[in-house]
């Protein structure tokens, strides 16, 4: 068993599987999941996992160089919003009916529990070199 980092073992193996370019969406559990996609459903109940939690266990993980967010999320979910804000400076912001349409080119989707609106973000991976 790993000592430390992600434990679960879908997340895990889907995460060494990533490479330049590739989307992962990390959603709430409102968010409609498209077929495609790898799905893996960390959502145990509402609330858990919460959504900063799980983005910030992926970005331990992960190299981003780009994320997308929904434009709703300004007004519908101040935390969430100053949450990406903070990690992402350069966020790109788009429609939330855009956003679904661009989760169903992700490679990875990563289900929370959270259960507040429009705690959703699609990260763009880059790599560490």
């Amino acid at each position: 068993m790993k000592k430390a980092g992600i434990l679960n073992r879908h997340l895990a193996g889907a995460l060494a599987e990533l490479g330049h370019g590739d989307g992962v969406l990390v959603c709430d559990a409102g968010m409609p999941v498209p077929d495609g996609p790898r799905l893996v459903d960390l959502a145990f109940r509402a609330g858990v996992p919460a959504f900063a939690e799980v983005l910030e266990g992926l970005l331990a993980e992960l190299v981003v160089e780009g994320a997308t967010a929904a434009t709703e999320v300004r007004e519908a979910n101040r935390e969430a919003s100053e949450l990406l804000a903070g990690h992402f400076p350069s966020l790109e912001l788009v429609s939330h009916e855009r956003l679904k349409e661009l989760s169903a080119g992700a490679r990875l989707i990563v289900r929370t529990g959270e259960a507040r609106p429009y705690a959703n973000v699609l990260l763009r991976c880059g790599v560490f070199f």
